[in-house]
């Protein structure tokens, strides 16, 4: 399962910097293509960020996640980049 979370955390990160860049670049250069793409990408973004926060609830006692670590890999969803940290740090050395 601690594989999933962290191909979960980095679809995650990918999908946010994706949707930023929907925003706030394709928003000012091409409205149409903006309205076409945010529900998908809306969509995909929404399902891989409750699989990130689903998933880091079921290996918190399995990884022996004290609560400031737990903590910090959820609020670490909410932060552009974050995941990619996230794996980094608490992920690589435990696969």
């Amino acid at each position: 399962m601690l594989r999933i979370f962290k191909v979960t955390a980095i679809l995650e990160g990918i999908s946010y910097l994706v949707l930023f860049a929907n925003m706030l670049v394709i928003k000012n250069n091409n409205p149409e293509l903006y309205h076409t793409l945010l529900r998908p990408l809306g969509m995909a973004h929404g399902i891989l960020f409750i699989g990130y926060v689903l998933l880091a609830f079921l290996l918190r006692k399995p990884q022996n996640w004290d609560l400031k670590t737990f903590a910090i890999i959820q609020i670490a969803s909410l932060i552009p980049f974050g995941t990619f940290y996230i794996e980094k740090k608490y992920l690589e050395s435990n696969a």
